[in-house]
């Protein structure tokens, strides 16, 4: 394994046989030069060219940004793949190391970070906002800089997009956003707050969030006959007006359609809210 380029003191471009390769590695580049030998002892991770596109852009990025940078972005990579116990899709070494280093520049210049999605990743990506946490620990000591918890959420919906089958973050944005957009609703419906702290909050959460995941899907998790979806809809009126409400504007913003039984079941969970505003 010889040195093609050298990218900074901790990255390399290299020749293994005839494969093309990026290696990383605390100070594999010190004192190295072009046709070096690679010490295999300092090799931490190895980037094997699948994808020219997101291979040159890693590439770039290892060149361009700091590299300390680029240093605790690998160490919070590298940490999520522990605690998550899966291997992160390569596409994060790109798009979370360009985010985290310029999230750190706007910081470090007193600009703020605002996240209006913050209650909604806490409570759908737990795992992910716990990793977020870890890595704004690292960050205060590393850089001595605060992060604020609305980019630890960025943090997490950048791990939880990059997992294994979790799709892209527009995919992401677009479920946790119709989330929030759905609670909103509901609190001017109700003309009340829901406090995002509370077990009735998480419960609403995570019931919209695997609701969405299974209608789109195309699943029945549940069941509820005709008597019992006419009795929700008398017994709980104003929470079926809610839960209609719903329906037809996540239909008319983003195309999604709720079947009528889940609407009913989104009734009861609005109700509790309701039972408490009157």
């Amino acid at each position: 394994m010889k040195i093609k380029k050298i990218l900074n003191n901790n990255a390399l471009v290299v020749k293994d046989r005839d494969e093309e390769k990026i290696v990383l590695g605390s100070g594999i580049a010190f004192q190295k030069k072009k046709n070096d030998v690679v010490d295999r002892s300092k090799i931490e991770k190895i980037f094997v060219k699948k994808d020219s596109t997101e291979y040159l852009q890693f590439e770039n990025i290892l060149k361009t940004l700091p590299e300390d940078h680029i240093q605790i972005a690998e160490d919070i990579i590298s940490h999520a793949e522990k605690e998550l116990g899966i291997k992160i899709h390569e596409r994060i070494h790109v798009a979370f190391s360009d985010h985290l280093s310029f999230a750190i520049e706007r910081l470090s210049k007193g600009m703020v970070i605002k996240n209006p999605l913050l209650h909604e990743v806490k409570v759908l990506y737990t795992k992910e906002f716990q990793i977020g946490r870890w890595a704004k620990a690292l960050i205060k000591e590393k850089l001595h800089i605060d992060i604020p918890e609305d980019e630890v959420a960025n943090i997490a919906l950048h791990i939880h997009t990059a997992k294994t089958n979790a799709g892209d973050m527009t995919k992401t944005l677009d479920l946790t956003t119709m989330i929030r957009d759905i609670i909103r609703i509901i609190e001017n419906r109700l003309n009340i707050t829901i406090k995002d702290e509370t077990i009735s909050y998480e419960r609403l959460v995570t019931h919209l969030r695997f609701a969405i995941q299974h209608v789109e899907a195309g699943e029945t998790f549940y069941e509820l006959d005709s008597d019992m979806m006419d009795l929700i809809k008398k017994r709980f009126r104003q929470a079926f007006l809610c839960a209609r409400e719903i329906g037809k504007f996540v239909k008319k913003e983003y195309g999604f359609e709720f079947p009528e039984k889940e609407l009913c079941y989104i009734s009861m969970h609005i109700q509790r809210f309701y039972q408490r505003s009157i």
